[in-house]
């Protein structure tokens, strides 16, 4: 009884115009950020490095370097904070998580690009 409760409160937070991205893309979330009564948008670009969870509490997680200093950033993917999430570029990977980019710097942080047929 209690599962069924859990599954209907997050059937119920789920977006439905939530975009569809994979693990290697990189991508641009445009975040809303309030600062006291003023709400701006701010766009954080990088690449998809990590995908967690599911249903209502899926997170991803997004890398870049500014400045030559790593930035990562979680996300949760059905956030009413996330206005939208477009995808820029596909790369091909062959792993679910690119933690292995952390230690990689220049050219060798390059992912292979995605084929399109």
């Amino acid at each position: 009884m209690v599962a069924n409760i859990i599954e209907k409160i997050n059937r119920e937070n789920l977006r439905d115009d939530a975009a569809s991205f994979a693990i290697g893309d990189t991508v641009v979330v445009h975040v809303k950020i309030r600062e006291g009564d003023k709400e701006r948008v701010q766009l954080f670009k990088g690449t998809v490095i990590a995908r967690d969870g599911g249903g209502a509490t899926e997170t991803f997680t997004v890398r870049r370097v500014s400045y030559g200093v790593g930035v990562e950033r979680v996300f949760p993917v059905h956030s009413p904070h996330v206005a939208k999430i477009e995808v820029e570029r596909s790369a091909h990977v062959r792993r679910a998580k690119l933690y292995f980019l952390r230690r990689r710097v220049g050219k060798k942080a390059r992912l292979r690009g995605r084929i399109k047929s």
